[in-house]
């Protein structure tokens, strides 16, 4: 059990603010909550502005319903 709780991950859902690309890559500006991160979009190249998305390590892993992320994101801020 210890192994998988190891493996686990967390992403957090962000709406993508800003769209560029860098060095190649789609990138995006990612707002959580009001916080400001640059996210790799790479893996989800149907992700536009206005989308949430799925977030690990910098690296978008998903596009999310928006209803769905709003969810996750109150969930998030009753555990705050």
């Amino acid at each position: 059990m210890n192994q998988v709780l190891a493996n686990m991950c967390l992403a957090i859902p962000g709406m993508i603010t800003e769209e560029y690309t860098e060095n190649g890559m789609k990138m995006a500006k990612v707002s959580f909550s009001g916080v400001i991160r640059t996210v790799c979009t790479e893996w989800v190249p149907e992700a536009k502005i206005g989308d949430y998305i799925l977030s690990h390590a910098g690296t978008a892993i998903s596009v999310v319903d928006p209803k769905e992320a709003e969810e996750i994101l109150s969930l998030l801020d009753e555990m705050n």
